[in-house]
């Protein structure tokens, strides 16, 4: 079954009892705030939109198409019956076929002609010349509308200015029953009396052959319960969301002017979080994660940079080894230059010794104040916040061919790390290991010698079955070189690991380590190994370098161009 158009939906609700509440919009965003309050419909409010697209006067000078463009935008953000003021019709009864031909083509469920001459003004315009066009021209412009609308449930309605113009209750009269014999689906009378007296005699007077609309901006005081017993059957709030809107948006203002601080008007404005409900960023992020290709989502970088090494005195003396310089670029520079080139702008870091010195921009930080009495894994989760959808692991002392994360990037695995075989390599020939205390990695099948050409790795069960530094040098095929990837499937078995970890006794520590606070990340990986899930290694040959002591801090020097 085809679902209902909102001209349908429209029709559909004047058919229930009761009045239809509807309310004016000047865009998307307050259409589907009106909408998630609970109200019928939408009015498109030429005054609200003259006001909030261009800043002008409701006078004509929003023109048809820049008034299609927001209505478009409205249809489109909400589920409601949307309702468009059209002021004049943008001309004469040609021009007004045209506007109901545009409207119905957007989704829009109907519209209001005014019998006021083009250029309109607006009806509560004081000290502004008033002219009406003769009765038979605007009932040409309602025919005209029949006549061009696709669907019999569009809806014209057909508004009179009679009583703004002072020309009195019965002329009034005379031409509501006269655009209704014409053809209107229902009739406008508009007033700009301060109590609803005078609309209450006409609609005591009025046939009754079609459905009144009643607008209550100047008697504001009047109940929706009043104007529905008096005969109206769609009530429109034509203009109160724009009008709201700028007295908010005026003391948040001269709140920050006041203060310079933007918190000044927090309680004043809503949280971001609110604002992205509203748009819709949860069903976008879900999109994403459902549709995108692996490396196409958002992806957040999180470096774990918190430790002291004392071996790195006095290098270190008043900055954390990240922003060691090496040739006019800090480590964390260089990490930072590499997870950009990748397009991953997303970037956490942890924070521990020194940590004022860490400044840069657009990173959120971390704190880890228990860096020297805790390891990896639990400054890792000092950033759980950030533990969510697909996650880069860094380590901060390491620099990195920008290969090595395209690569890792490329993996499917929920759960993958880059390990570099040149470790395997160089044991063999028994050449001295270039790191203190390397984390080796086991895998279950070493792949062929086409590992020699660095990232040429051939095919091959690549599943790690034994990460950590306590690891026979003999069952080892590689070193873990700090750089690890985790899917929001592996994400959530790296949480619930950590916190199934917790919540048990570990009377002999946890893998390597005496405690879960002392843990690094590969005894967490182990534990993930353990626990059934499968941990792949990305394997590289060399391409890389850790800045973990003086000597290592030396080769990076000589090294690096």
């Amino acid at each position: 079954m085809a679902a209902m158009t909102n001209a349908q939906k429209l029709r559909a609700a004047l058919k229930r009892p009761g009045a239809l509440k509807i309310v004016g919009a000047h865009d998307a965003l307050s259409a589907r705030l009106i909408e998630q309050a609970g109200f019928d419909g939408i009015w498109v409010s030429g005054f609200a939109v003259s006001a909030a697209l261009k800043c002008v006067p409701d006078a004509s000078f929003i023109d048809s198409s820049e008034q299609l463009a927001v209505e478009r935008n409205i249809v489109e953000a909400v589920n409601i019956p949307v309702i468009s003021d059209c002021d004049t019709g943008y001309g004469n009864a040609l021009n007004v076929m045209r506007t109901v031909n545009d409207r119905e083509r957007a989704g829009v469920a109907g519209i209001c002609l005014e019998d006021n001459v083009y250029p309109k003004r607006c009806s509560f315009y004081a000290g502004v010349r008033r002219e009406l066009i003769p009765i038979n021209e605007h009932c040409g412009k309602i025919r005209a509308a029949k006549a061009a609308q696709m669907s019999p449930d569009f809806l014209i309605i057909a508004r009179t200015e009679a009583l703004i113009a002072g020309w009195g209750q019965e002329e009034a009269l005379k031409r509501a029953e006269a655009y209704a014999e014409a053809g209107a689906d229902a009739v406008l009378i508009h007033s700009k009396s301060k109590n609803f007296d005078e609309l209450r005699a006409v609609y005591r007077a009025w046939s009754g052959r079609v459905p009144l609309v009643v607008v209550p901006t100047i008697f504001d005081q009047t109940t929706a319960a009043e104007m529905e017993e008096a005969g109206a059957k769609i009530i429109i709030y034509a203009n109160q969301p724009v009008r709201a809107a700028i007295r908010a948006m005026r003391e948040a203002l001269r709140r920050i002017k006041e203060d310079t601080r933007p918190g000044a008007a927090n309680d004043l404005i809503v949280p971001l979080q609110d604002v992205y409900d509203l748009v819709g960023v949860s069903e976008m992020e879900r999109h994403e994660r459902e549709f995108l290709p692996v490396g196409g989502e958002k992806i957040t970088a999180v470096i774990a940079a918190a430790g002291f090494e004392k071996q790195l005195l006095p290098l270190i003396e008043d900055k954390p080894k990240c922003l060691l310089d090496i040739k006019g670029k800090t480590i964390l520079d260089r990490q930072v230059a590499a997870l950009n080139a990748c397009n991953i702008k997303d970037i956490a870091l942890i924070r521990g010794y020194k940590k004022e010195a860490i400044t840069l921009p657009h990173i959120r930080y971390y704190d880890n104040d228990c860096y020297e009495t805790t390891g990896e894994l639990f400054s890792l989760f000092c950033a759980e916040n950030e533990l969510n959808g697909r996650i880069i692991v860094l380590y901060g002392d390491i620099i990195f061919d920008t290969a090595i994360l395209e690569k890792l990037l490329k993996s499917p695995a929920d759960i993958a790390i880059v390990v570099d075989l040149a470790w395997f390599d160089q044991s063999q020939h028994h050449a001295p290991v270039p790191h203190l205390n390397p984390d080796l990695v086991s895998l279950a099948e070493l792949p062929d010698r086409s590992y020699l050409s660095r990232f040429m790795v051939s095919e091959g069960d690549h599943r790690v079955v034994k990460i950590g530094r306590h690891i026979p040098p003999s069952n080892a095929h590689g070193e873990f070189i700090g750089m690890a990837m985790f899917s929001e499937k592996g994400t959530q078995a790296l949480r619930d690991c950590y916190r199934a970890a917790q919540a048990r006794p570990l009377p002999h520590g946890f893998h390597e380590a005496p405690s879960l606070a002392t843990a690094s990340l590969t005894d967490m990986i182990q534990e993930l190994i353990d626990q059934g899930h499968q941990v792949h290694a990305v394997p590289i040959f060399k391409g890389w370098m850790e800045v973990d002591s003086f000597e290592e801090y030396q080769k990076a020097w000589a090294k690096i161009r």
